[in-house]
């Protein structure tokens, strides 16, 4: 341990019990980073609550001792929200795993932030309802963790993000105060305290019970994948899809190396030749979606698509998303290591930043594949490099920063759904003024006013940016003189 945390250990095992407090190194290095791994610290000691009052304790002890408290799911993020701190306390929520309700009467489902995403539909399945949001790492990732991120997922363009989903919230604040914010209502009076919660990727407290909104199985789904021999064509597809007044409530896009590395890993079959994949998906009445599904159809042949196949079931249904569900993992078949962005454009700009984009990797020699949610902008690039090189690495590093970079300058947002966490959060001052950033830090320190909670995440402070340049500063290779030729 780099601080002296002694003396917290027996009142935390007062707490969680031998079982509930890993102080030994090897055990604590298992939870040195999230999903995104070039970011690593091992935590000063973890704890592993099972209850809501546990949390209190732990919390009220951290404030009590000044340390800084760490909250983590089950560890899939991608921005390094939960890296831990090493002088800390890493309060993970695994073992807070029970669904106390499934209210079919008002759709709604109480959950501990450790219950797996895809077990609330599991729970509410037989009841002919299910929970929205859709991650790829549903099968493994949290409530909470989604909470945290406010995460998407393929189904997003229709039925939006977590914070759309969640109705109620038991949080325990910076300070341990056990606070419940609305419930089981459609709407609750006053600030929107939970739209503020929801995305503060542990800033601003732990979930200890979630509220979820609960939405009717649909009568049709149907599932096609349209196979053509460009991105620009799959891109003429999807606007034309959404010009013609059609919601799917996926629209999914995959590049020919990112098809590559799926083919190999999943064996999804995908039509051989294809530069782009695109995955559309309707749901709703099956009277719309039979309608809307052979006009989608329609518009990918005219579009270009040279192939298309239609899931007749729900196998199918699952193959053809096997490879889009299995792209951020299957990256490892084709490099030995990837960074995972998660930048967004308006949709009109796709064409132009996917460009750009592929015009910086035959300058950088940096592979980049990209897999992204085609109908509402949201770009998953993944900077595929050699790790055992440190000069790839740090062009990797650097494109995947100038993707960013273009993200902001085509008005969009250098995050959709994965969190700013440490990976992009001297990327902040690119995207607000400081203005901005002053009211967010205002916040904060209204609700953490020690300074424990998830520290050095989220916004930027001169320690961690003063060593990093800015992409905005003319001091990052990528955009100094010779941005022109680059971009």
């Amino acid at each position: 341990m780099s601080r002296d945390l002694s003396a917290l250990v027996p009142r935390l095992r007062e707490i969680c019990s031998d079982r509930g407090v890993l102080t030994d190194e090897a055990e604590r290095r298992t939870y040195e980073s999230d999903g995104l791994d070039y970011h690593a610290v091992i935590p000063g000691v973890v704890v592993l609550p099972e209850t809501t009052d546990q949390v209190v304790a732990v919390i009220r002890l951290c404030v009590e001792h000044n340390v800084p408290v760490v909250p983590r799911g089950s560890g899939t993020g991608l921005s390094a929200g939960a890296l831990p701190n090493a002088d800390g306390v890493l309060l993970v929520t695994s073992r807070m795993r029970r669904i106390r309700e499934i209210d079919v009467d008002n759709q709604r489902a109480v959950v501990e932030p450790g219950v797996l995403n895809l077990d609330v539909t599991r729970a509410a399945a037989p009841h002919g309802l299910y929970y929205a949001p859709d991650p790829s790492s549903q099968q493994v990732c949290s409530v909470g963790g989604n909470v945290a991120e406010n995460s998407g997922g393929a189904h997003c363009l229709k039925y939006g993000f977590t914070v759309h989903h969640v109705t109620g919230l038991e949080i325990v604040t910076p300070t341990g105060e056990l606070v419940q914010l609305g419930g089981k209502s459609v709407e609750s009076p006053g600030l929107d305290l939970i739209g503020t919660f929801v995305g503060s990727e542990g800033t601003l407290g732990v979930a200890t019970a979630i509220t979820v909104r609960l939405e009717r199985t649909p009568e049709r789904v149907r599932t096609l994948l349209a196979a053509f021999d460009s991105l620009d064509a799959g891109g003429t597809a999807v606007t034309s899809i959404i010009s013609a007044g059609v919601l799917p409530s996926a629209i999914e896009m995959m590049d020919a190396l990112s098809i590559e590395a799926a083919e190999q890993a999943v064996q999804c079959n995908y039509p051989p030749g294809a530069e782009a994949v695109l995955i559309v998906e309707l749901d709703g009445p099956a009277s719309d979606v039979d309608a809307q599904f052979d006009q989608v159809s329609t518009l990918c042949r005219e579009a270009g698509a040279f192939e298309i196949h239609t899931a007749a079931d729900a196998q199918e249904r699952a193959r053809i998303w096997k490879g889009r569900k299995s792209a951020f993992a299957a990256m490892g078949r084709i490099s030995p290591a990837y960074i995972v962005q998660d930048g967004v454009v308006p949709r009109t700009a796709l064409p132009e930043v996917l460009g750009r984009i592929a015009e910086l990797s035959a300058t950088t020699g940096i592979r980049v594949a990209n897999v992204f949610h085609a109908g509402d902008g949201n770009l998953h690039p993944l900077v595929l490099f050699d790790n055992a090189d440190p000069e790839a690495a740090e062009r990797a590093g650097d494109v995947s920063a100038a993707i960013l970079d273009l993200c902001i300058e085509h008005g969009g947002s250098i995050t959709g759904e994965h969190g700013v966490g440490v990976d992009k959060v001297c990327h902040m001052p690119a995207m607000f003024t400081p203005d901005d950033l002053a009211t967010m830090d205002d916040v904060r320190r209204a609700v953490d006013p020690h300074g424990i909670a998830n520290p050095e995440k989220l916004l930027p402070t001169p320690r961690l940016c003063g060593e990093r340049p800015s992409v905005r500063t003319g001091e990052h290779p990528l955009v100094a003189e010779g941005k022109a030729e680059l971009f």
